[in-house]
């Protein structure tokens, strides 16, 4: 048999309800690999006592024949954004020393409904913002793909943390946020899956927010299939939220049929980018001839202001952000720095508990902002984001779903690219479109770079139509065949 740690939602889940083992003994033996894996730095915050306590309660719950859901008993990890009652939560940020929630995010709330299990918090990137999760106040977090040269290579951001432990088999999926790509360029640094809801499927109650119109919470998970299982508990309407869309949750899982013949794919030419490795070319390729081949007709479409997305959500976001950190001062919970008087105590505070590219972004998202630019940056922004997704809407009046490249490179070390902002922020290129649209989408570990680094292909589709987007990525998923393993799970005894 399997090891426990090797076993994905789907095979778990039918193992428990056989009786094949308990929730105690998966959590266990999870608990014992992040125990081990410790190297990685995946975890802020590891909470093993709740984890077994909640897996215990799960097999009274399956003993009684009253499992609440496919989640029930499942151990997973949490992005360190998510706010949980009683349990230290920091965002990756030092300005949060100490800051232990009295209340429960709503997905976080939804997850434990549903029987998850908690087994701790994740590292990420501060507030989530980068794209390699080297600017957690944590120290940065290692990916387990490694190559022979002795560097250790980013997980993405700035869901690494979450990437990092499924891929390396510490917990059995995580739940990660994505603003600008933050859930699908980590899944295709680590070689697991990432999923983004549409904007407004999941509830933001409880998040800690980086860009409130952006932010969105989504489940990171070994397989397709657990991924639709995942979001079946995360996601839902919340009151709480004003912009959680109401409208019915269908059964994600269900909708993987494995079949998508007369589905039309389109494969917009503008994100075949000048530059652009041949490796990813040749697997976003090879792409387009197995959904071919699974019998969809793939489509030639354009989006033209693709190319405006990335500076236009390089000041819709920092000038989100710079509203929403205001709240860090320093009076009313974390880090708190005196000074002479009240404005050199939020100086204090905020020079010493931010880091580096959180008051970055906080200060270019203060200039857009400000009076005489508020006109020539944040307005046009908006305008270009509404080009953006009207150029998205008649697409898909042509076609079901996007097929695209997820990120322009596999994982690259530590350290590169922390001297050029503008490098690292590159790495959103393919995944900010659908983030500033509001869409749903879906990294898919596809292949290997020359290097044996994996690499993803993204699939995109309407808003609310996760269903098709689940569908069209498992068929995607079992063309491409991926079984390589990181070397972190090569090397274990």
């Amino acid at each position: 048999m399997s090891r426990l740690t090797d076993l994905t939602i789907a095979q778990a889940r039918d193992g428990l309800d056989r009786g094949d083992y308990t929730s105690v003994d998966l959590t266990a033996a999870h608990i014992a690999a992040m125990a081990a894996g410790r190297d990685l730095n995946a975890f802020v915050t590891e909470t093993p006592d709740i984890a077994l306590a909640r897996a215990a309660e799960s097999d009274e719950r399956r003993a009684n024949g009253a499992a609440k859901s496919g989640m029930d008993g499942i151990p997973i990890g949490l992005k360190d954004l998510y706010c949980t009652e009683g349990v230290l939560t920091t965002a990756g940020s030092h300005i949060l020393d100490g800051f232990i929630p009295p209340y429960e995010s709503t997905v976080t709330r939804n997850l434990q409904d549903g029987g998850a299990v908690m087994l701790g918090k994740t590292n990420m990137d501060e507030f989530a913002m980068g794209s390699a999760n080297v600017t957690s106040y944590y120290e940065p977090v290692k990916n387990p793909w490694s190559l022979d040269d002795g560097k250790d290579r980013v997980p993405g951001g700035s869901s690494g943390g979450s990437a990092a432990s499924v891929a390396g088999h510490l917990a059995m999926a995580a739940a990660g946020s994505d603003t600008g790509g933050s859930i699908r360029q980590p899944a295709s640094f680590t070689g697991i899956v990432g999923m983004k809801p549409t904007y407004g499927r999941c509830s933001r109650w409880g998040m800690v927010a980086f860009a409130s119109s952006l932010d969105q919470a989504g489940p990171m998970t070994r397989t397709v299939r657990d991924a639709a299982i995942m979001l079946q508990s995360m996601a839902g309407y919340d009151k709480k939220d004003s912009t959680s869309v109401e409208r019915d949750l269908p059964d994600f899982e269900a909708a993987i049929t494995g079949n998508i013949k007369g589905l039309r794919v389109g494969i917009p030419i503008e994100y075949r980018m000048e530059g652009m490795p041949y490796e990813i070319e040749d697997l976003w390729h090879r792409g387009v001839d197995w959904i071919r081949e699974a019998g969809a007709e793939p489509v030639e479409v354009s989006l033209p202001h693709t190319k405006y997305a990335l500076p236009t959500y390089y000041i819709v976001a920092p000038a989100e952000a710079s509203s929403n950190l205001a709240r860090y001062d320093g009076v009313r919970y974390g880090l708190r720095v005196d000074g002479g008087d009240l404005n050199e105590m939020y100086a204090n505070t905020r020079g010493e508990g931010f880091g580096d590219e959180v008051q970055r972004r906080v200060l270019s998202g203060t200039y857009v902002l400000s009076a005489g630019y508020y006109d020539a940056y944040y307005v046009k922004a908006m305008k270009l984001r509404t080009l953006i997704l009207q150029e998205f809407q008649k697409t898909f009046e042509k076609v079901d779903v996007l097929l695209t490249p997820t990120a322009p490179s596999a994982a690259f070390a530590i350290g590169e690219k922390m001297d050029d902002p503008v490098a690292m922020y590159l790495n959103d290129v393919f995944t900010v479109p659908a983030s500033l649209a509001g869409l749903p989408g879906i990294s898919v570990p596809s292949g290997l770079s020359e290097e044996g680094l994996p690499l993803g292909l993204q699939m995109i589709t309407k808003p609310f139509d996760e269903e098709t987007l689940f569908r069209a990525a498992e068929v995607l998923e079992t063309a491409a065949e991926f079984k390589a393993q990181p070397s972190y799970l090569r090397g274990r005894s």
